[in-house]
């Protein structure tokens, strides 16, 4: 019998992942690599009628919390993962070549090794027929997923890995759907586009790295394509492994210990700078323009956008004690949810009052000056950037160190004026603050990136390193 079968792909563009929600047909769904943050699952199945059933993990992630504990807790899903990740509570162990009965439709593990040691992808099939595989971090639409996250010293064994673990998906049928985890946006690919799913056949022909002669140049081209990732990335897995902290299922917020945390706590502003003087940390998630207007000394400046975890994640400890300053049109359980899925559960306060209440309560507010891409003479810009980013293009005479390492290499930074760039404005605010906070204050912060300053001055971006 031929099953009718639905694969939603639910995208988080901020982590640059996708999950699915698979109809199954009866009622029921299989969900896949779902995050902490089920918002979109839930709303998905909801819309469908669906209840989640099955939630299978393709791998230890690295880049997000595994929603599937939780999706079993709440939800009494039946968690699919793979019996070599050693997790810590109730699951189906899979092994290579194990089958699980979907009622209708099967699920079959094969054991992908490279992105992580004990990667499973799953293959979805109908009778004999398979309909597609859910490839997690092995096979990506143009590209593999990177193979430094274990280990660095293992980096190219386990690209050499990865290599035959995709051989052995390119002998699926050409026509099998490929649905992959990690996509565009994702530091847990090597660079790839903007698209999410593919096939095997089209893989075949258009994916860059399959292009390689053999093990070799494959290892070779994988590995010259790795860029940085957050640290944050170097403790999710072991806390997949054990099995991240339950939600409440009631209200869907996070339950902290005895507490079920609503949102965030409103505190005033004497509380706020007692608790600044403590050690927590403010970080300001208003738009870069309010913040250049106003801020808090000290604060980070993050702006709530998709991006939003993967900054607060590469810039502040875990554990760390965080007090939000936002507008009121600024969503807090967006902020909360978004600092869930990578961990950091400590996002409790906000500022009551906004930058207003601060000011009104004779408390010392900070400025910094946001230009347009025009207005930066006189300084020398630093392009912040991922490599990848200032390689393809940059103003001439930029001084060049990514965000994520800012705080760690401010000795190598051009003494002087800086006009501080990167894309569009947000993470050059960021850079800003951070530079701030150690003291600098000869800045400027451009309100877009070198595109914009080319066709204003005419002049053209210098390319390479």
């Amino acid at each position: 019998m031929t099953v009718d079968v639905a694969v939603v792909p639910l995208v988080d563009e901020g982590l640059g992942n996708s999950a699915y929600l698979v109809d199954l047909g009866d009622g029921r769904a299989l969900v896949v690599d779902a995050n902490r943050d089920l918002r979109a699952v839930r709303a998905a199945a909801e819309q469908q009628n669906l209840r989640v059933a099955f939630a299978a993990d393709t791998h230890l992630h690295a880049d997000f919390l595994s929603g599937a504990r939780q999706l079993a807790a709440s939800d009494g899903a039946t968690v699919l993962a793979s019996a070599a990740g050693g997790r810590e509570f109730g699951h189906t162990r899979l092994s290579d070549g194990d089958e699980v009965d979907l009622g209708g439709l099967r699920l079959r593990a094969l054991s992908t090794p490279g992105h992580t040691d004990e990667h499973l992808a799953f293959v979805l099939l109908d009778g004999q027929r398979p309909l597609g595989v859910f490839t997690g971090g092995s096979l990506l639409v143009g590209a593999a997923a990177r193979t430094d996250l274990v280990d660095p010293e293992r980096t190219e064994e386990l690209a050499r890995a990865q290599y035959r673990s995709v051989l052995r998906l390119l002998t699926l049928p050409d026509e099998a759907a490929v649905w992959p985890t990690h996509g565009a946006g994702s530091f847990c690919s090597a660079p790839t586009g903007t698209e999410r799913t593919s096939s095997i056949g089209r893989e075949k022909a258009t994916n860059p790295l399959l292009r390689a002669a053999d093990e070799d140049g494959f290892v070779a081209s994988l590995l010259g394509s790795l860029g940085s990732f957050p640290p944050y990335f170097l403790r999710l897995a072991e806390i997949n492994r054990r099995g991240p902290a339950l939600t409440d299922p009631r209200q869907g917020l996070l339950a902290l210990g005895p507490t079920t945390v609503s949102a965030l706590l409103a505190l005033g502003p004497t509380t706020v700078s007692a608790l600044l003087a403590g050690g927590a940390e403010m970080v300001d998630v208003r738009p870069v323009g309010d913040f250049a207007a106003g801020h808090v000394p000290g604060a980070f400046s993050i702006p709530l956008r998709g991006a939003f975890a993967t900054w607060l994640g590469w810039l502040l400890p875990a554990q760390q004690q965080i007090v939000v300053l936002r507008n009121l049109n600024q969503d807090p359980d967006e902020i909360v949810w978004q600092a869930a899925k990578i961990g950091y559960d400590d996002v409790e306060n906000e500022l009551r009052g906004g930058i207003d209440g601060w000011a009104a309560a004779g408390l010392p507010v900070s400025t910094t000056r946001l230009v347009e891409p025009d207005g930066i003479a006189g300084h020398r810009p630093l392009d912040v950037r991922l490599d990848s980013e200032f390689i393809a293009g940059h103003v001439p005479g930029a001084a060049h160190i990514e965000l994520g390492d800012l705080a760690e290499r401010r000795d190598d930074l051009p003494a002087g004026p800086l006009a501080v760039m990167c894309g569009h404005g947000e993470r050059a605010m960021t850079a800003a603050s951070v530079l701030e906070r150690a003291g600098r204050r000869d800045l400027i912060a451009v309100a877009g990136g070198p595109p914009e300053w080319a066709a204003a001055s005419g002049a053209v971006l210098e390319k390479g390193p």
